[in-house]
């Protein structure tokens, strides 16, 4: 196998990390990016909108768009470096992260010419903001449960019903959502793909509170808006074969990223605290345990290149993707625990101290670890996934 990039995939990594280092501000700068992927306050959200258009006018943004789209037409081992520098120059995740990484590219592939010309250069500017309205309290892993009505009135669609845990929907301009318009039809029929203005008439969000303390998640509640009918993706009541074209590239960014940094991170916290007395480096399962997290680590980097090789051999997606999320999931959970178990009490401790300046983020990643099972598609569901797909176990 050779892991070794080409001259010109270097010079790209290069451009890119000396563009990072001239542009990114270091007040910009997160410890945990998935973690932080929405901003605590609407002065930090409006920061990293500016930070998005700075991107996208230098060509940074959605680089694996094709040109005529604004991006940069970029391969998948461009992406894969992208990913990598952008990560160690620990640059926050752009408000438009949904828009860029799952509606744009459901638009450019479904969407209308009107609705490409509309939305999708305003989406990789950061101009339009866009929150996903899939879940619903009845319909979480079970997606095509949802109870959301959208009425055919002919020039526009009715809606009635309520999404929950939608990701940053507080600051949102669109959402790109789904809705049953023929409640007779069978279960994964009868579901239209629809976007929708935040600010139209009947639209309430309500923000969740999340034991951090931080507002990732929102409550929506439609109460008869009008949605125009030209705001319709894909043919009417075939919303599910949209919908699933979405999820493809969610399951794409929720694949565990991250995590190594994370395991750095908890490298250099155990040169600093000490754990029974001395310090937890020279405690040899404190060593054991991050040597671990570091072999997971690189595990997970491997698999993402055997996924890498079956795109670029042109060869149908395999079971990578599910075990991905299944193992980043869990990974980042174990991630939380070693730290709580070096910290101790300061685990808790959401303020800065002289022992441990970064203690709010442990307290962060500690708190709200679970929620690595359940985002993107749930830990039991991934099972599922990978058994009957792939091992050819019966049905759950």
């Amino acid at each position: 196998m050779d892991f070794s990039f080409t001259p010109e995939q270097e010079a790209f990594r290069m451009e890119l990390r000396r563009w990072l280092e001239a542009n990114l501000d270091p007040q910009l700068r997160v410890y945990d990016a998935m973690d932080e992927r929405v901003a605590a306050s609407r002065e930090v959200f409006e920061k990293r909108r500016a930070w998005q258009a700075k991107l996208y006018a230098a060509g940074w943004a959605g680089i694996a768009w094709p040109k005529e789209y604004g991006g940069r037409g970029a391969g998948l081992i461009e992406q894969i470096i992208y990913n990598e520098e952008y990560a160690r120059a620990r640059a926050p995740i752009v408000p438009g992260y949904l828009g860029i990484g799952m509606c744009g590219p459901t638009l450019i592939q479904y969407g209308t010419e009107e609705q490409k010309r509309r939305y999708v250069r305003r989406i990789l500017s950061g101009e339009d903001i866009w929150c996903q309205g899939y879940s619903e309290p009845g319909a979480g892993s079970d997606l095509a449960a949802i109870q959301t009505r959208a009425e055919d009135k002919g020039d526009y669609f009715v809606l009635n019903g309520q999404k929950i845990w939608t990701s940053a929907a507080q600051y949102a301009d669109m959402m790109f959502l789904l809705a049953r318009t023929d409640p007779t039809a069978p279960k994964h029929k009868g579901i239209s793909y629809l976007l929708l203005d935040m600010k139209s008439k009947g639209v309430t969000v309500r923000p969740l509170v999340v034991a951090s303390g931080h507002a990732h998640f929102n409550e929506v509640f439609f109460d008869d808006v009008e949605v125009p009918r030209e705001n319709l993706v894909g043919p009417k009541n075939e919303g599910w074969r949209v919908a699933m074209t979405t999820l493809s590239y969610e399951r794409a960014f929720v694949g565990g990223e991250g995590q190594a940094e994370a395991v750095r991170a908890l490298i250099e916290l155990a040169q600093r605290v000490e754990v029974q007395g001395q310090p937890a480096w020279q405690v040899p399962w404190v060593r054991q345990r991050l040597t671990a997290l570091a072999i997971e680590c690189q595990a997970a980097k491997y698999t993402q290149l055997r996924s890498l090789t079956r795109q670029l051999r042109g060869l149908p997606p395999g079971p990578e993707g599910s075990m991905l999320k299944l193992f980043g999931s869990e990974l980042g959970v174990r991630i939380a625990h070693l730290a709580t178990e070096l910290l101790g009490p300061y685990a808790q401790l959401g303020d800065a101290l002289p022992a441990v300046p970064e203690a709010p983020r442990w307290q962060s990643r500690v708190i709200s670890c679970l929620q690595f099972r359940i985002a993107g598609g749930t830990s039991e569901i991934q099972r599922n996934i990978i058994g009957e797909r792939s091992l050819g176990l019966p049905k759950d």
